[in-house]
């Protein structure tokens, strides 16, 4: 079980990664423009953290889009 989750931390974590610089942003002016620390961020792109729902809302308002396209492709 522990596995999965950090294999599941880790494709979001590489999802987030890949839209934010899709979006253009670097990683410290995205945890800015979401209202996060840096390295919480890095952390979450590293696949090193489990966010919460919260959060993971945070991260689709910031990049414009629904949790769902937010996490097109993990599984």
């Amino acid at each position: 079980m522990a596995n999965q989750k950090s294999d599941l931390c880790s494709k979001f974590g590489t999802r987030i990664r890949e839209l934010r610089k899709k979006s253009g942003y670097s990683q410290e002016e995205f945890a800015d423009h979401v209202g996060m620390h840096r390295t919480y961020l890095g952390g979450l792109e590293r696949g090193e953290r489990n966010p919460t729902l919260t959060v993971i809302m945070r991260l689709a308002k910031g990049l414009g889009i629904s949790i769902s396209e937010l996490t097109v492709g993990i599984k």
